[in-house]
């Protein structure tokens, strides 16, 4: 449901300065450009690095200094977002300017539309969604679309040397390099009350329904239903994987025998020495302790 509250009048932006070869930025200009227009004050949060972005949107939520948050980037950057604003009664608005853009998908923003993002926030258009979770004695993480541990992780990292490309086509060119020499991987998963101890080539757990710049990986996720949907792809040989991978982009995958959906609130995913990551961006060595939270996010969004 979508829920008027009038006008926001304080705008946070933050452009990531590496997002989409420079698009976030000129992005942001003209959006500013047009919220300026529009009577807004903004408020801006840009920082130089990763490490001081997050400390910059988080403090600003947190002093009441904005009314809402837009961030301009792909989904790593959107992820920063979430965990600014997570929990909070301040709004998300994300402006997709990066490669994938699987978040700003799963929320139906307007692509190559900045007027009408501009209008929304105008409006006041905002909605609640659920985030995923993860509480150590560290820290708290949240995460809005697809967090991964396995073969997805491995073309996550071997993507970032690919600087030539950008997109799905770098996703594919790092799926074609990490194959050959990957094995299946030993996993403990129990969703709730559902336990599964396999080899399996990779588990996400699924806010969103994409990653990888549209890969349709749980194409039955929402982000409002207070649920995780868990993929799991058991162990299969290269040959059996190169022909199902292509079903990802249109959710075809799941008729597959070796795909199994779990769907629950908590997630327990366990394996040796490998890493997670969430939205994109490196998050925490497995094993996890994963929750969603209805709710959580407040969005300006369609």
């Amino acid at each position: 449901m979508t829920h008027f509250t009038g006008p926001l009048r304080r705008i946070g932006l933050y452009a990531n300065p590496v997002s989409g070869r420079g698009r976030s930025g000129a992005a942001a200009a003209h959006l500013r450009g047009l919220l300026a227009d529009a009577g807004h004050i903004v408020v801006d949060v840009t920082a130089q690095t990763a490490a001081e972005g997050r400390t910059r949107t988080r403090d600003a939520v947190r002093s009441g200094a904005i009314d809402a948050l837009v961030v301009a980037g792909g989904d790593g950057t959107a992820n920063l977002g979430v965990n600014a604003c997570a929990g909070t009664d301040i709004p998300l608005v994300v402006l997709p300017a990066g490669t994938g853009n699987d978040n700003a998908r799963s929320l139906g923003m307007p692509r190559k539309d900045i007027p009408a993002i501009a209008r929304l926030i105008s409006e006041g258009r905002i909605r609640r969604v659920d985030t995923g979770r993860s509480v150590t004695s560290q820290d708290e993480r949240w995460w809005l679309g697809v967090l991964g541990g396995g073969f997805d992780t491995l073309v996550n990292t071997r993507g970032r040397s690919l600087t030539a490309l950008h997109g799905t086509p770098r996703y594919l060119a790092a799926v074609a390099l990490e194959l050959p020499r990957f094995n299946g991987i030993p996993y403990l998963v129990q969703v709730d009350d559902q336990r599964r101890e396999t080899e399996a080539m990779l588990v996400a757990v699924a806010n969103g329904g994409t990653f990888g710049g549209g890969m349709k990986v749980c194409p039955d996720a929402s982000m409002t239903d207070g649920l995780f949907d868990v993929m799991i792809l058991h162990k299969i040989g290269r040959g059996e994987f190169l022909k199902i991978f292509p079903k990802v982009f249109s959710g075809g995958h799941v008729s597959h025998p070796a795909v199994e959906i779990l769907r629950g609130r908590r997630v327990h995913l366990e394996a040796d020495g490998i890493d997670s990551q969430a939205d994109g961006e490196d998050f925490l060595p497995l094993p996890v302790d994963l929750e969603v939270v209805p709710g959580a996010l407040a969005v300006v969004a369609p």
